[in-house]
């Protein structure tokens, strides 16, 4: 079996498309001006959510956890004509950071900042959600995820990043809140009727989510 050195990521990335010039801005900006830049998504994420996004064409997009805006950017790029990114970021300092990032993309009328608690935002947002990317707080993802599911379009889909946790959600000595969140989260999909899911080993892990049933009506 291959081990994904970094040698080897490196590989990867440099036989796949390159994203917008933006996305590197946006990349460098986090890296020289946030405390945690290793949260931000990897050149690879970032392809495959642009994919996705591509082939979906979404007009409804949910995305919990801007950070500094990177993956809003990628989500934007396949939305379907008139579509919009609902992005929801908690943490108020990155406010500034977030649109000048994106608004320097010419997409201020398609990405939609919310700043504050992503249970509290989802419900007033339109629907049906075509697709959806979790990458919030750990010990959420499963509330975040049945706040999102009654409200996904049949088909659409959702993206949760972080589901292998640096490994240790099959670490049983791993009992920090973060990784019991993730750990519970992984088991309530699984067992999800509703859902059909593939978890990828991308990065710190990537899981795609199809929503098989709609639950709450029309639309």
């Amino acid at each position: 079996m291959i081990e994904f050195s970094e040698l080897l990521l490196r590989y990867a990335e440099e036989h796949s498309s390159p994203g917008p010039a933006r996305l590197a801005h946006i990349q460098r900006e986090t890296w020289l001006k946030t405390a945690y830049p290793n949260m931000l998504s990897s050149p690879l994420q970032g392809g495959l959510l642009r994919m996705i996004s591509r082939m979906l064409r979404p007009r409804n997009v949910v995305e919990i956890g801007t950070f500094t805006g990177y993956s809003s950017l990628c989500l934007a790029l396949g939305l379907a004509e008139g579509g919009q990114v609902h992005t929801i970021e908690r943490n108020s300092e990155l406010e500034a950071m977030i649109r000048d990032h994106l608004e320097g993309y010419g997409l201020g009328e398609q990405i939609i900042l919310h700043l504050g608690e992503a249970l509290d935002v989802i419900p007033r947002l339109p629907l049906p959600f075509d697709l959806a990317f979790i990458d919030g707080d750990k010990p959420e993802y499963t509330a975040y995820y049945e706040a999102l599911v009654p409200r996904m379009r049949p088909g659409g889909i959702i993206l949760a990043d972080n589901v292998l946790w640096g490994g240790k959600v099959a670490d049983p000595q791993a009992c920090d809140k973060d990784t019991l969140g993730i750990r519970a989260f992984n088991e309530h999909v699984r067992n999800d009727p509703r859902t059909q899911q593939l978890m990828l080993p991308l990065r710190d892990g990537l899981s795609v989510i199809s929503v098989e049933v709609q639950l709450m009506g029309k639309h």
